[in-house]
């Protein structure tokens, strides 16, 4: 759109409306001096908490803008979706959590050519969208097990893991739940395990090669979970809660 100066200053607000959906070239004498954009800071769409998930404050940031959000800060941040969120500090129950399957993961790992690594790492995830081939997801699971070591250029990890694990906390239920169960079955990963303090259960969820959920399986306290993919990988459900609650 184009507009006079003296339009510009008479009806200022109104044109503040309008470049929400396109530019607007501000003539003087009949040729363009200025142009009024709409300005758009991805920070301001960062999500913090859980009360967040459903926000209509919403614009997609690409990951060269998340790349620019995260270069030297401190904080630790997750993009899915084209959504930022920040990611709190865990608590100490999760933490207790998260140590006690990572030793045992690593009992069971630490002969094989598989790995168990835990957060923060950074995991790129594309799901079956082609969008996200240059412009992908970003996760930091709780722990994760990759077994594919071809796949670590520059001292990043550039491939999909197995099996990932993500212990509920209130600010990323909804998180876990919903947005990243989908990017995990869609991306490739094999199985995905959810703990859930609260309810003192694990929630297994075993993907197909085809992308799609085969099973869903729900471990109280006197069950074990097996894992469906690594044999004789198994885990006491009491034994991960004890001393935890």
């Amino acid at each position: 759109m184009r507009v006079n100066s003296t339009d510009l200053q008479n009806s200022f607000g109104k044109y503040l409306a309008l470049v929400e959906k396109e530019d607007v070239i501000v003539l003087k004498n009949g040729k363009a001096v200025a142009k009024l954009s709409n300005y758009f800071d991805y920070r301001d769409y960062i999500k913090e908490e859980a009360k967040d998930y459903n926000s209509k404050n919403y614009k997609r940031v690409s990951y060269q803008e998340y790349r620019e959000l995260i270069e030297g800060s401190d904080q630790r941040y997750e993009l899915i979706d084209g959504e930022v969120f920040l990611m709190a500090s865990p608590s100490f129950r999760h933490q207790m959590l998260v140590n006690k399957i990572a030793g045992i993961f690593y009992n069971y790992f630490k002969d094989s050519k598989c790995s168990s690594l835990t957060s923060p790492l950074d995991i790129k995830l594309q799901g079956y969208a082609p969008k996200f081939k240059e412009d992908p997801n970003v996760v930091q699971p709780d722990i994760m097990v990759i077994c594919d070591p071809e796949n670590v250029v520059d001292d990043k990890y550039q491939g999909v893991p197995e099996l990932l694990v993500e212990v509920l906390s209130p600010s990323t239920k909804k998180r876990d739940l919903i947005l990243k169960l989908n990017l995990y079955s869609k991306s490739g990963v094999r199985e995905y395990w959810i703990v859930d303090p609260e309810n003192m259960k694990i929630t297994q969820y075993i993907f197909t090669e085809d992308r799609d959920i085969e099973a869903v399986n729900d471990l109280l306290s006197d069950q074990i979970l097996k894992s469906e993919h690594f044999e004789g990988l198994k885990i006491q459900v009491d034994e991960i809660f004890s001393k935890i609650n």
